[in-house]
């Protein structure tokens, strides 16, 4: 599915909110309300949304017009649920809701949650204090933060305005660092905060093909590296994604193309870190992705299961995939930036970047190297 539109700012697909009863004494609850101005309507606690058609996944397109304002009544702050048989680099999750209004063929979450409408939690005060707990608790840890795990960390900010509220809190904490992952160009909440160095902001970047593609509703590369510019000007550290890597007709001069224009838009030395990821999937996914997209080809290529039970491409493809993006990387990259695989062996990490990341004392530690100053 070509781009017609500009979808800079995803939150427009919302077209209705639903809000639980007991969240409408919240003063945030109302803010949001007033900012969204959308129709909406007020649910008894612990209820679906009603509206919207048909069975999940199938009605999932839907269900992204649609909007729960809800309390998390679970935990909101606890470690990235990586595995012990690939490298992970020790990601704290912020779970600021579920769902995002972007619609990205190989996205995960259609696989791992089973409800079609957007969530978005509004007790963060409960939210701000259980991270205050956890700090006081490890003083001594540092703590890299991460909002956009089962949801995308600005998609909704123009009508949560959340970010303002994350951004200035973490900037008198020490021992922790921020991360706001996001495929959109959401910043306008960003300009004129105190964020003392402490947030970094992210974007998922691909090659052009995929991201016209495989990544509906989402802004265009340009459109990322012009907001990724603008916060890199208001002093922000940067970080990018180079995740998934899909291998596709022409890969390497998507990347090619990619990469140059990020290093023309950005300024190197502010990058703190790149990640890359080859395309991995839970095998239920490939149904799911293929019934909702049946133009895409993505999944219909030879993969073999990983030891974490996802789907990979042959190790070989990998390490082909991956040599020659880190090298256009390292021609350009600042020295001070960290190239990091998600969730990789030790045998790639060999293989292409020619050391294992015990030698540097482990992802974590050479991530927080970066920011921790």
């Amino acid at each position: 599915m070509a781009k017609q539109n500009s979808w800079k700012d995803p939150s427009v697909y919302v077209k209705k909110i639903h809000v639980e009863e007991s969240c409408m004494a919240l003063d945030y609850t109302k803010d949001i309300l007033k900012r969204a101005d959308l129709p909406y309507v007020v649910i008894p606690d612990r209820t679906d949304p009603a509206g919207i058609v048909g069975e999940y996944p199938e009605n999932l397109m839907a269900g992204k017009h649609h909007l729960l304002l809800c309390k998390n009544r679970g935990t909101f702050f606890k470690p990235c649920p990586g595995t012990k048989e690939y490298r992970c680099c020790d990601y704290q999750v912020l779970n600021i809701g579920m769902g995002c209004p972007m619609d990205c063929v190989y996205c995960i979450l259609q696989a791992y949650l089973n409800k079609p409408w957007l969530t978005y939690f509004v007790n963060t005060k409960d939210m701000l204090n259980e991270m205050s707990t956890a700090f006081a608790e490890e003083p001594n840890r540092f703590f890299r933060i991460g909002t956009g795990e089962f949801t995308d960390s600005m998609a909704l900010d123009r009508i949560t305005c959340l970010s303002p509220m994350l951004v200035e809190y973490i900037a008198s904490k020490k021992q922790a660092i921020l991360e706001l992952k996001t495929k959109s160009a959401v910043i306008d909440n960003l300009k004129n905060l105190n964020h003392n160095g402490r947030t970094v902001l992210a974007w998922s970047l691909n090659s052009t093909q995929v991201m016209n593609k495989e990544e509906i509703r989402t802004a265009t590369l340009d459109e990322r590296l012009q907001a990724a510019n603008q916060c890199a000007q208001w002093g922000y550290k940067l970080a990018f994604h180079f995740d998934p890597i899909i291998d596709h007709p022409g890969w390497r001069e998507g990347y090619e193309e990619t990469i140059r224009k990020l290093y023309q838009s950005v300024p190197a030395e502010q990058i703190v870190w790149i990640s890359l990821g080859a395309l991995r999937y839970l095998p239920a996914l490939k149904t799911i992705g293929t019934g909702r997209f049946p133009q895409s080809r993505i999944f219909y290529q030879e993969f073999i299961e990983g030891l974490d039970n996802k789907k990979r491409y042959f190790r070989p493809r990998r390490v082909t995939l991956y040599k020659h993006i880190y090298s256009l990387l390292k021609q350009r990259a600042a020295p001070e930036t960290c190239i990091y695989f998600c969730m990789e062996s030790d045998e790639i990490w060999a293989d292409v970047m020619g050391y294992i990341p015990e030698n540097k004392g482990g992802i974590p530690v050479m991530l927080d190297r970066t920011v921790s100053g």
